[in-house]
C-alpha cells in the first residue's frame, strides 16, 4: 500500500506514516511502537495497528508488568545433604501462591495472570540451588493492576520473611489507557467496525488486548487495532492462518488506508 500511494502519487489529507515495527511480543515490550511515539508523538492525531484476526477489533489497552523470580538456597547432594532447601520446591510453593491471587474485579474489568516459563536445578541427585519463574500479570484498569502488584509485593515479601534469598527482575510493563477523547475514540472505532463489517461480512468483537496500541492508548491518542486474516491457536505450536483469508484482508488494509487520501473511497 505504501508502494501503490507513492507510485500513484496520491495526496493523503493530513500526514501519513507506514510503520513495519519490531518488538511487539514477549520482552520486546513494545519498544517499537514506544520509539516511535518518541520520534512522532506531538504530530500523531490517531494509530491504526494491523495485528491478529480480522473478527476482533481492539479498542481498550491491556496493561501488565512481567517479572522474573529467582529463589537461591544452599542445595546440595541428594542422598548426603537430604533435608537442605531446595529452591524448586520454594519456587513451585510460591507458585501455588501467586495462583491463589484472588482476582480484583472493577467494574467490566478483566484481569489475568500466568507463569510462562520456569527454570531451575542442575541434575537428578542435585537439591536445586536456585530456580527461576517468568510471571505477569494483565488487566484493562489501573485500578486492578495496582492492587495485582500489591498482591504480589505481599507474596514475595512473605516468602523472603523465610529466609529465602529471592531476586525480583521487572522484565518489562505495558500502560493502560489514559484521558483518551471519547468522542474521536468513539469515531475511530465505529469507522473501522463498519470497514470490518463491510468486508468480511460479519460485525467484530469488541475487545481488550495488548498491542502497539497500548503505548498511544495511554497518552490519550485515538487508537483501535485489528487483523487482516482468518486464524486461531495464537501463542500455540498448533496456531494457523488461513491464507486466502489474505486476500480479504488486504481489501480491509486498503479499504481503510485509501480513506485518508479519499474520504469516498
Amino acid at each position: 500500500m505504501a508502494k501503490y500511494v507513492t507510485l500513484s502519487k496520491l495526496k493523503p489529507n493530513c500526514g501519513i506514516l507506514f510503520v513495519a515495527n519490531s518488538g511487539e511480543e514477549g520482552l520486546g515490550n513494545l519498544k517499537g511502537c514506544k520509539q516511535l511515539i518518541k520520534d512522532y508523538g506531538k504530530r500523531i492525531r490517531e494509530v491504526i495497528s494491523f495485528d491478529c484476526t480480522y473478527n476482533t477489533l481492539c479498542q481498550k489497552a491491556v496493561g501488565s508488568s512481567r517479572y522474573k523470580i529467582t529463589i537461591r538456597t544452599e542445595g546440595g547432594h541428594s542422598f548426603q545433604d537430604f533435608g537442605n532447601r531446595n529452591a524448586i520446591y520454594y519456587l513451585s510453593s510460591l507458585i501455588t501462591k501467586l495462583y491463589d491471587i484472588a482476582i480484583p474485579k472493577v467494574g467490566e474489568s478483566q484481569t489475568t495472570y500466568n507463569v510462562g516459563v520456569i527454570e531451575g536445578g542442575t541434575s537428578v541427585n542435585t537439591i536445586a540451588q536456585n530456580a527461576s519463574v517468568l510471571y505477569e500479570y494483565r488487566s484493562d484498569t489501573h485500578e486492578c493492576l495496582k492492587i495485582m502488584k500489591n498482591n504480589f509485593t505481599t507474596v514475595i515479601n512473605n516468602y523472603r520473611a523465610k529466609g529465602l534469598d529471592i531476586e525480583i527482575e521487572e522484565l518489562g510493563t505495558r500502560p493502560c489507557m489514559q484521558h483518551t477523547n471519547i468522542a474521536l475514540q468513539s469515531a475511530l472505532t465505529k469507522k473501522c467496525e463498519a470497514l470490518l463489517t463491510y468486508y468480511t461480512g460479519h460485525k467484530p468483537q469488541l475487545v481488550s488486548a495488548s498491542t502497539d496500541c497500548n503505548i498511544p492508548f495511554s497518552l490519550g491518542i485515538p487508537t483501535v487495532c485489528f487483523g487482516l486474516y482468518e486464524g486461531a491457536g495464537a501463542h500455540t505450536r498448533d496456531e494457523w492462518i488461513d491464507i486466502s483469508s489474505l486476500t480479504t484482508g488486504f481489501h480491509l488494509a486498503a479499504g481503510l488506508i485509501l480513506q485518508y487520501f479519499d474520504p469516498n473511497l
